[in-house]
């Protein structure tokens, strides 16, 4: 099983919305019916919540914060909660942004705090001088422009946890990884009324990364 991909689109009002919950290869033996059922799920939840912006006219930009947000807050993608543990035992998110329609872009790296990294990776787009930025000084940011913040507990799942366990087990030398263990990144790309692009993406990394 490679991305898993759901796209929306109005031939009426010519928008379009595309979105992938995964970056790498999941093997099929590894994903039972009932996890696919539920990413799927999950993947529709938040095509809808991008597209009922975009059906009511709004941006690009906004229906991919909208979009990624409702993947941020579910454990099944390696994006906000769910994501996967660095060597040391910590989830450290990284998201960007990008608008078409001013062709400025945001992004942010080794977030722990900030519920939604994507939301983070628009403000420094629209609230900073910077394209990027990273660690507690990006979380900072997030807390000074009032967005939510949460404890780093938030982002665990005993799931990810056992993984990088295995992953430990299974890897003598740190950064020694294997293409089975890059996916649940999770990113959208979107089309308005008026023409104008937006896409972005949002991810924990990969597990054990340094």
């Amino acid at each position: 099983m490679g991305l898993a991909v759901s796209t929306a689109a109005s031939a009426k009002d010519d928008w379009t919305l595309v979105i992938h919950g995964g970056a790498g290869v999941i093997e099929r033996d590894r994903i039972t019916p009932e996890r696919e059922a539920a990413v799927r799920a999950a993947l529709r939840k938040a095509i809808d919540a991008g597209s009922a912006v975009l059906d009511n006219g709004g941006k690009a930009i906004d229906a991919v914060e909208a979009t990624i947000r409702v993947l941020e807050d579910d454990p099944n993608f390696n994006a906000g909660r769910g994501a996967v543990f660095t060597s040391a035992g910590t989830n450290e998110l990284d998201s960007s942004i990008m608008d078409g329609a001013t062709r400025e872009a945001g992004a942010v790296a080794g977030v722990t705090m900030t519920r939604h990294p994507i939301s983070l990776a628009r403000a420094v787009m629209e609230k900073s001088p910077h394209v990027m930025l990273s660690g507690d000084g990006a979380d900072a940011f997030s807390s000074e422009h009032g967005l939510e913040q949460v404890d780093p507990l938030w982002f665990r799942t005993e799931e990810r946890w056992e993984q990088l366990q295995k992953f430990k087990a299974d890897h003598k030398a740190l950064g020694d990884f294997e293409r089975e263990v890059k996916y649940g990144t999770v990113g959208a790309v979107a089309r308005d009324t008026d023409g104008n692009l937006a896409a972005g993406t949002s991810t924990g990394g990969m597990t054990g990364k340094l």
